[in-house]
This record gives C-alpha cells, structure tokens and sequence, in this order.
C-alpha cells in the first residue's frame, strides 16, 4: 500500500517543481535578483532592548535589556524567550565566544562585564573595566573580549582565560562600537565624539591607524573575507565603507535615519543596518554598496545579528520591547527562497518565490 497524498499538497508540489524548472529554464543561474526579506516573528523581550548576538550554532540569541537590567535568551528554533538573566545596570553590548559557552556583556550603569555562561545561562563572573562600557567584541579564538569604555576615551582588553582586564587602550573621543577581524589580527573601534575609527593591532595593543568616518559613527561590522568594515554614521544617515587593506573609507552609502546597528551576511554578499527614527533596516549589497531593500521592523530598532547561517536576521526593537526575526531570501538566478516562509512561517505563493 503506497502512502497517499492529498490533493492540495500534490498540486503544491506540482506547482513548486512548475516553477523551479522554469525558473532554471527560464533565468538561468545569472546575477541574483534582489528579493524581498519579510518580517515572519516578532518576540516579546525586556524593556528596552538594545544589543543582539547569536551563538556559533545557531541555537540561541542573547539580548541586553537596558532598563531592566536583564538579558533575554531566545531559543531561535521556536523564537521563545528560554530564560531571563540578570546582569549589571543598563546592559547594552554583547558578544558570544566562538564556542558559544560564554556571553560577554557590557554594563554601562556601572563599568563592568557580566559574564553569562550559557550552559545555564548564569553568570559565572563581573570583570570591572572602565567607565560607561558600550560595545564588546571576542577575538576569532576566543582568548580576549575587547570592551569600549564611552567616558573614558579607552578600550579594555578582558583575557578571557582568566577573566582579568590585560590592558587598556587609550583611544579616540567616546568610543561606542568595535568589531575585530576575522584573522584576529585588528581590532576597529568606532569613536562616536570625533567622527574617527581606531584601528588597533592586537598583537601588542597599540593603535597603528585613525579612519576619519561620518558624524556621529555608532557601529561596525567586519566582512567574512576581513576586506572591508561598514561604520554606521548617526549624523548624516550614511554608512561608511573602509577598506582594511589601507584603511581609507572608499564608499559612503545613504541608508535610513538614525542608522546603529549593523551586521553581515555569512557569505559577505549583503549589509544589514537599523534604522533607529524610520523603524527600518536597510539592506546594502556589497557587491555595488547599494540599498536594495528596506525592511519595516519595530519601533527604534537598535542592535541587530544574522545567523551563522544566514537565513534569518533578529532585531532588537528598543522601544516597544521587542525582536524582530527578518527571513532573508536567498537567490539562484531569478529563483528566490525564503527560508522563513519554507519553514511554514509565511503564507501564500509570494511568500515562496519572488
């Protein structure tokens, strides 16, 4: 006896193979199309959100809630707060180790770095670091979380082994945000006070290069390949392209208002930035650093993080306490998948192929 299938299902799947054959037919395997990511869960979190970071397998995202002192763990299979963890005063940055079996995250009411170990999502230890902590990032092997310190001018260097500051680097004018390259070899810091990058040679701690950038910068994210940083620039709603090798700003791309957050794809190929004032998150392809898209999110989305995968991106609402979970479309030629909707997020042909 064979196992039936209904009628519904058999023409959906008509339908489907319909449709990918003449889309390989048809488009070929040419230039992606730019394809629509929508929106397919928003997540209830703490008040105030602000920073979002996603483990290396994909399991979980760690959320600081400013104004309630608290970190929320969401468990990405269901988009289900898993627990609630208190930290120090006014969380705002965090980081996963490489292993995924540490968060670091910054307290910015009280200089220190709470360290959650995500086992049992307790904290496992408080590093006191300097004045005001905003933004953390872990090297590529895990041994040093780089930590900026927004009213100090400085960024500590915590040696993860033990849990103890290292050195402090002194800096430019109210660091906020930082991102280290994949190599581990630099470490960029974004000074929000005098519209400057720091660069800093990790090997002994030194700053070796100063990138002058927009107004305002808040953020940066790292290409996979290390050839490029993205600066988010709050003043003048732009966001600045460095390219690593000189470390010269060789592009500057127009995005929403208020732009903070910012992450990349896996495979490099798309820039994901929030847009604070629009309640957006505007899509840049790096391949012509161009805004393809612009996604409609919560209310004054802040921090933002993609899946080791690439297949969702979660924002991290500040002012309606929320996270938005984007499904991003992958193409094939003119063939278009969206991976939320494929789970049975989404409904609808459109949803599917676009």
């Amino acid at each position: 006896m064979y196992p039936t299938v209904s009628g519904r299902a058999r023409r959906l799947m008509l339908g489907v193979t319909t449709i990918f054959a003449m889309a390989l037919g048809m488009g070929g395997v040419g230039a992606a199309t730019a394809a629509a990511d929508t929106v397919i869960d928003t997540i209830p979190v703490g008040n105030a959100p602000q920073g979002v970071a996603i483990t290396s397998d994909g399991s979980h995202a760690y959320v600081t809630n400013i104004d309630d002192g608290t970190v929320s763990v969401i468990e990405t299979a269901g988009n289900t707060v898993a627990a609630t963890v208190p930290v120090g005063v006014s969380p705002l940055g965090v980081a996963v180790t490489p292993d995924g079996s540490h968060a670091y995250v910054t307290n910015s009411g009280d200089g220190s770095v709470s360290v959650i170990e995500t086992a049992g999502n307790t904290v496992a230890t408080t590093v006191a670091v300097g004045n005001s902590p905003v933004g953390v990032a872990v090297t590529p092997d895990g041994s040093h979380a780089y930590v900026t310190n927004l009213f100090d001018g400085s960024v500590s260097v915590i040696e993860t082994a033990g849990n103890t500051v290292a050195t402090t680097v002194p800096v430019g004018v109210f660091p906020f945000g930082v991102g280290v390259t994949p190599d581990g070899s630099h470490a960029y810091v974004v000074n929000s006070g005098d519209g400057s990058v720091s660069v800093i040679e990790t090997a002994g701690n030194t700053v070796i290069d100063t990138v002058t950038v927009g107004d305002n910068p808040r953020r940066v994210a790292i290409t996979p390949d290390g050839s490029h940083a993205y600066v988010t620039n709050r003043v003048g709603n732009s966001v600045s392209v460095i390219e690593t090798a000189g470390n010269t700003v060789v592009d500057t791309v127009p995005v929403g208002n208020d732009p903070d957050g910012v992450a990349i794809t896996p495979d490099g190929s798309r820039v994901y930035v929030a847009n604070g004032s629009d309640g957006s998150v505007s899509v840049i392809e790096t391949a012509g650093n161009t805004v393809i898209e612009t996604v409609p999110v919560g209310v004054f989305p802040l921090g933002v993080a993609i899946t080791p995968d690439g297949s969702h991106a979660y924002v991290a609402n500040r002012d309606d306490g929320t996270v938005s979970v984007i499904a991003i479309e992958t193409c094939l030629g003119s063939l278009c998948l969206d991976f939320g909707s494929l789970t049975g997020s989404g409904s609808g042909a459109g949803s599917v192929f676009s």
